[in-house]
């Protein structure tokens, strides 16, 4: 039987937070820019089977047993995680969307999948009043900056409003009825996140050589176009990376496969800090896990309230990194030469997408294993 979007009593329909569930599941690409969540009460959207909670229970002469923070959220559970380009700090810049990825989590928070879409895809964006975009079809990676144009405010765009014609567009392709979260994130708060956990342990599946990075760390030099100097080189096996290695290996995709690639490295990525904070401690930590957010200083763009951190971070304490399954969707390109239009995904990965939908991911990935990312 499919699984069918629950939470607590009343999910309202995307209340932000500004870290929590992406800070447990996706600071592999970045800072946590928007969070948002449907388990904070309020309007429950139409066909919500979660609409009218469970009655409170009858009055006791004994003290209750204090529920743990997030006892209340449950399965399953659907994410859109979002990576932007770094030069969103620069006025006028309009985020592109670097990385997109969708998390799905099963019902009893056991078990989850993990799969990218190629920023190239190509896709139709529909149009988007706040930002007067009218719809295209064009590759996936530019909904987020059409949708953060705000009219008159041509040097301040709005990152959480392009992730919301994003998200349309995302839900448009993959047949997805609704996100239950999401969040924006920036590359600049990486480095801060593994430094703060004491850097992240990697299986490196090929020679990688940097087109950003020097081997000591710093930055090659853009000379007429081209970067210059010595270039880092991450070789294959296991290697402990602390933050710079962690951002610059996630960012490089010239690299054999390309993005899909760099895909893959980013999965690898995120399982391997959920694995370091879950072993930590850290998802159920209270204290320390504001600590951490509290570093990441300006690299955090918090957008309203709603769940505490914590919350998330126990929710999803029960969910064991060796349950995430990483998912490659192979694709090819669309139109050659100058005529590149972007890619499109194998037929093999729009079936993906079907039996997920359908609740037979399992069987699916059973029967295509090569689906199946290692990490």
């Amino acid at each position: 039987m499919p699984d069918t979007p629950r939470g607590g009593p009343g999910r309202r329909r995307l209340i932000r937070l500004g870290v929590g569930l992406a800070a447990l599941l996706l600071l592999g690409v970045g800072t946590v820019g928007v969070l948002r969540s449907r388990h904070t009460g309020g309007n429950t959207p139409t066909g919500d089977p979660a609409a009218g909670g469970t009655p409170s229970a009858a009055p006791s002469t004994s003290p209750s047993p204090t529920p743990e923070p997030g006892a209340d959220i449950t399965g399953p559970l659907t994410l859109l995680l979002v990576g932007v380009d770094t030069r969103i700090s620069v006025p006028g810049w309009e985020p592109h969307a670097d990385a997109v990825l969708v998390l799905h989590v099963a019902r009893g928070l056991d078990r989850a999948y993990l799969y990218s879409l190629p920023r190239d895809l190509v896709v139709d964006i529909p149009a988007f009043a706040p930002a007067r975009f009218p719809g295209q079809r064009t590759k996936l990676t530019h909904a987020m900056s059409y949708g953060s144009r705000v009219p008159g405010r041509r040097d301040s765009p709005d990152p959480a409003q392009g992730f919301r014609l994003l998200e349309q567009t995302v839900l448009r392709y993959t047949g997805i009825k609704r996100f239950d979260a999401g969040a924006v994130l920036t590359f600049g708060g990486l480095t801060k996140l593994v430094d703060a956990v004491g850097g992240v342990d990697l299986t490196i599946d090929q020679r990688v050589v940097s087109k950003h990075r020097r081997p000591d760390g710093s930055h090659r030099k853009l000379v007429g176009g081209d970067y210059v100097g010595p270039q880092m080189v991450y070789q294959p096996g296991p290697r402990h990376l602390v933050g710079w290695q962690a951002l610059d290996y996630a960012r490089q995709r010239y690299i054999t496969g390309g993005d899909y690639s760099r895909q893959r490295h980013q999965q690898q990525l995120i399982k391997a800090l959920v694995a370091k904070m879950l072993d930590q401690g850290l998802a159920r930590d209270a204290e320390r896990l504001e600590a951490v957010v509290r570093s990441l200083g300006d690299a955090l763009i918090p957008v309203t309230g709603g769940r505490r951190i914590i919350d998330f971070g126990y929710a999803l304490s029960r969910l064991p990194p060796a349950a995430i399954t990483l998912v490659s969707l192979p694709g090819h390109g669309v139109g050659r030469g100058a005529g590149y239009r972007g890619e499109a995904l194998d037929a093999i990965g729009v079936q993906f997408l079907a039996e997920l939908r359908a609740g037979r991911a399992d069987a699916f990935l059973t029967a295509h294993p090569e689906l199946v990312v290692k990490d």
